[in-house]
């Protein structure tokens, strides 16, 4: 059986659509059907059944994904083990990690990291949670950094962090609310809010946090959607608004006292951060970081 052969059977099956095979894997449309023709053959079993939009599993085909995986996680396992042999861990390592754990998170690490790993290079590019499983899939990143667990039984998920989301207000705004800094749920549906874009870890999170307080998220009061923290933390000190952002990404702001943080009452904003990843694709260089994150906190 050849390799090739099982890896663009593996890609096939997960994406369901030949042409998405090809681009993934960076070869022509029909290659991917001659080597799917050709493993075919091999079994001596139909993989999969056709249509115009896509392609479904067969049974054979089920049954051999199954063991697809299993025999890419252990290649992928024994590339780990000839690496240690060499007793210097090394080649590149692309994260892909949301906004707020990116720019306020990660950067924290990557210097201790890179004194006991100088061989390891470390690529960080920033993503909205959606973005990231869309990476992982297409195999664009190797490890993924998100604010929420995610309902995809093809990746591994460990939380490595909790965090705590916090309303942040203009000074001039929070001193409408006196000392003591906490507004109730009915203040918080008829403030104008400024919320993050749809796909983002920390929206699915408020989203969700509402919801478990039995506060329907489609009543907030919502003026306007931003894709970037930075551009929300200047709007609410512009007084236009409030949001709910981490408590992470505005250490600044609190010391020099251009924003204020509330809380809402009876409701905990708490939650956890996870890593991401395939755990047949994870290489050693991600295994080592990964490793480093969770004994880092």
């Amino acid at each position: 059986m050849n390799l090739e052969h099982l890896k663009t059977f593996h890609t096939a099956a997960l994406k369901k659509n030949f042409s998405e095979t090809a681009k993934t894997l960076h070869v022509s449309q029909p290659s991917v059907s001659l080597q799917i023709r050709q493993l075919e053959e091999y079994l001596g079993e139909p993989l999969f059944k056709r249509t115009t939009q896509k392609v479904y599993l067969t049974p054979a085909g089920e049954l051999l994904l199954k063991s697809a995986e299993k025999i890419l996680k252990q290649i992928n396992d024994t590339q780990k083990n000839l690496q240690k042999l060499s007793q210097s861990t090394q080649g590149n390592l692309i994260i892909g990690a949301s906004l707020t754990i990116g720019e306020h998170i990660l950067p924290y690490i990557f210097a201790s990291f890179q004194k006991q790993h100088p061989n390891i290079n470390l690529i960080l590019k920033i993503y909205n949670s959606q973005q990231i499983i869309e990476k992982l899939t297409n195999e664009e990143i190797h490890l993924g950094f998100i604010e929420s667990m995610i309902s995809y039984p093809e990746f591994v998920q460990e939380a490595f962090l909790e965090d705590e989301l916090v309303i942040i207000s203009s000074v001039e705004n929070a001193n409408i609310f006196g000392e003591k800094e906490c507004i109730s749920a009915e203040q918080l549906l008829s403030l104008p809010f400024i919320l993050r874009e749809k796909g983002s870890g920390t929206r699915q999170v408020i989203e969700e946090k509402l919801r478990q307080n039995h506060l329907n998220p489609t009543k907030l009061n919502v003026i306007m959607e931003l894709e970037n923290t930075e551009s929300i933390k200047s709007a609410v000190e512009a007084g236009m608004g409030i949001s709910i952002i981490s408590k992470a990404a505005i250490q600044k702001e609190i010391r020099l006292n251009t924003l204020k943080t509330l809380k809402i009452s009876d409701i905990n904003l708490k939650r956890s951060l996870f890593t991401i990843y395939k755990d047949y694709n994870l290489s050693l260089p991600g295994e080592v970081f990964k490793s480093y994150v969770l004994e880092f906190y």
